[in-house]
């Protein structure tokens, strides 16, 4: 049987990049993947799989009449908070996999924001029309409930994707701890500057090695070149690709200050204590669930002496998830796989 995988794959993003690897995963061995990706050749390499390319719509509608399964593969696809786009290619492609018969899931998502009556109606109908539903917060179970669509609740996927080791992590210098950041339209170059200045004053203060990790390189890689200039000795930018290296990163990491959402993620599956810099509600459930300590960018003090007290503090008295509440997360999570199957061995 041949499933398409169509999710945020293949544009270099480590976070959906980890969501596809879980989800392959995770897919029975006689399911056959065939994923849509920005870059199609790279995905083919990296996970050994068949790869088209996701605008190409001869290719997809080629790959729709081969195939029995539609699998929307996990992460924000379906919210018009950072594209209006983004909800009208995803609900598109449902709608015509639904069209031509295939069964759909909907794995693993994180429905919303959703701001505009038009995408909210978009989600509802596709969300409607799937042979099965899982999310991986209460936020997006909440506003699917509220559609009278049945939902199966799990955490996110990553908690559960193997990691790999990291060549050369063991000789940097330790401790170590990560910094993850993103752009955001409150993340100004002031604003930048003031939380690099914390990050100075927190690296004398606790003599720590920072692990500057751009999750999506073409848009973060500017900020960790910002703060490694400022920190060239005690800093190193890691690029890394495959998705279950990043997260073997975490495992040489004391701590993590972060503002992707999987880097929070990844940081407490390997027992990092975490600091969250709070920009999409994704992140702010995340908090709840797991206690983590940190400030919505809009609440962020001026003050750098204050952040980086902040950040001592937590490093130096904060608590990582204990090794029974990781293992819940990770086997919670596998109810993911369990929704799969379900699915797929009624074919």
């Amino acid at each position: 049987m041949r499933a398409i995988l169509c999710g945020y794959y293949g544009k270099g993003n480590g976070g959906d990049e980890a969501l596809l690897a879980s989800l392959l995963q995770m897919l029975p061995d006689n399911i056959q993947p065939y994923v849509l990706s920005g870059n199609p050749s790279e995905t083919k390499q990296r996970y050994q799989v068949e790869a088209g390319d996701r605008l190409n719509t001869f290719t997809i509608l080629q790959a729709m009449r081969r195939s029995d399964i539609f699998i929307w593969g996990g992460g924000s696809l379906i919210q018009d908070a950072t594209s209006i786009a983004s909800p009208f290619y995803y609900a598109g492609l449902m709608a015509v996999a639904q069209k031509m018969g295939l069964k759909t899931i909907a794995w693993a998502q994180g429905i919303g924001p959703l701001n505009q009556l038009t995408t909210r109606f978009l989600a509802k109908q596709c969300l409607k029309g799937c042979n099965i539903v899982s999310v991986r917060d209460a936020g997006s179970a909440e506003i699917v409930a509220k559609w009278n669509i049945p939902l199966t609740l799990a955490p996110d996927p990553v908690w559960a994707l193997e990691s790999s080791p990291v060549p050369g992590l063991w000789s940097l210098p330790a401790p170590r701890v990560a910094v993850s950041l993103r752009p955001h339209p409150r993340l100004t170059p002031p604003f930048l500057a003031t939380l690099t200045q914390a990050l100075i004053s927190f690296q004398k203060a606790t003599q720590t090695f920072i692990l500057l990790l751009p999750f999506q390189p073409m848009k973060d890689l500017k900020i960790a070149e910002f703060i490694h200039q400022k920190l060239p000795d005690n800093s190193k930018i890691l690029t890394v690709e495959d998705p279950r290296v990043l997260k073997g990163v975490f495992r040489g990491v004391e701590m993590v200050i972060g503002m992707r959402f999987h880097s929070l993620i990844m940081g407490s599956a390997e027992e990092c204590r975490c600091f969250a810099i709070n920009y999409d509600p994704k992140v702010s459930q995340l908090m709840t669930d797991l206690k983590i300590p940190g400030w919505e960018l809009s609440e962020f003090p001026e003050d750098p002496s204050l952040i980086s007290k902040t950040w001592i503090d937590n490093y130096a008295n904060g608590e990582a998830l204990l090794s029974d509440r990781i293992d819940f997360f990770r086997e919670r999570s596998l109810i993911h796989q369990e929704v799969l199957h379900s699915v797929l061995f009624d074919l």
